[in-house]
């Protein structure tokens, strides 16, 4: 991987890091009107797991985003590929249950009051919910987003990398190597 497509695909994690962080606080405080609580495990406002979620998302989905599976006239892929991302996005979420568990004693939702769900840490609604932001995601989202990094050009993206980078690891050092 080129060092511009490694930059590229940092402030791809670090925006849909945010973007998850937002979705959280928003449920949080406007569907489930708990208020606001800084939602994860860092000072800054970004989940890793949704920017991990999404790097896979594209480096798996992508490319099956942009193919047909035609039925007659009927494309039945954004079919197969909101499966697919219900099953990746579950699996990351299940993933992230355990790492953290075993890193702080315990994972940071609790499903186990959802009919469908299994430990407490995955569930049926939540994960049509990520199917749902997966798909906005690859249809929407993302080509958006490689416009704006093409805008801002590769010297504003590494300046903003340069900043970032630092910033982020610091937060992780401090909260995930320290506790």
């Amino acid at each position: 991987m080129g060092k511009r497509k490694f930059i590229a695909g940092f402030l791809c994690f670090l925006a849909y890091s945010f973007l998850g962080w937002c979705y959280e606080v928003f449920l949080e405080t406007v569907v489930y009107r708990w208020g606001f609580s800084n939602r994860g495990f860092l000072w800054g406002p970004y989940l890793p797991v949704y920017g991990v979620g999404v790097l896979l998302l594209l480096t798996c989905l992508r490319g099956w985003s942009r193919r047909k599976l035609l039925i007659g006239r009927l494309n039945l892929m954004p079919v197969v590929v909101f499966l697919a991302v219900v099953v990746l996005t579950t699996t990351v979420e299940l993933a992230a249950s355990y790492i953290l568990e075993w890193k702080t004693g315990g994972w940071l939702w609790d499903y186990t009051r959802y009919t469908y769900q299994w430990q407490g840490r995955i569930c049926l609604s939540a994960s049509m919910r990520f199917g749902l932001g997966g798909m906005v995601i690859l249809y929407g989202l993302q080509p958006l987003l490689e416009r704006s990094l093409i805008w801002l050009g590769e010297n504003r993206q590494k300046m903003l990398y340069m900043i970032l980078m630092p910033l982020f690891c610091l937060d992780l050092v401090i909260h995930v190597w320290m506790v």
